[in-house]
């Protein structure tokens, strides 16, 4: 069970992992051992995650989302592949916590005089520059 705040735990059938050989350090270690890791995180059939934790994730996740609904998550940062199971759990549980939090609402606002003033007399002085440029 991986837990990610006090009212979200994933359960394990949800997480599945794939271990393949991984590119980057290790000299001839890397073409012997399975050290990268693939987490894969059911996350549209997830019942632990309400449905706009869901839409807020898939945003999130951009191509890491799949067709089905599943959440890739790839870690072959390490040699050792125990820490990077650690590192894909990680990545993940980072990825959701972040999905929790609602986005606040944009409320709009007019201009200040202040700035209107600023921006009409950057115009004002950026058209002189512009007119001297002319022939003489």
């Amino acid at each position: 069970m991986l837990r990610i705040t006090d009212q979200i735990e994933l359960e394990e059938w949800e997480l599945t992992e794939q271990f393949t050989r991984s590119g980057g350090p290790g000299g001839q270690n890397v073409n012997k051992v399975s050290s990268a890791v693939e987490l894969r995180f059911e996350a549209a059939r997830s019942p632990n995650l309400p449905e706009p934790v869901k839409r807020r994730l898939r945003r999130l996740a951009g191509a890491r989302w799949t067709k089905e609904g599943a959440v890739v998550i790839r870690a072959e940062d390490t040699r050792h592949q125990s820490r990077n199971r650690e590192i894909a759990r990680e990545r993940l549980a980072e990825l959701v916590r972040k999905a929790t939090v609602a986005p606040k609402k944009r409320k709009p606002t007019r201009p200040t005089l202040a700035s209107k003033r600023r921006r009409l007399e950057a115009k004002r002085k950026r058209g002189e520059v512009k007119a001297l440029r002319g022939r003489v």
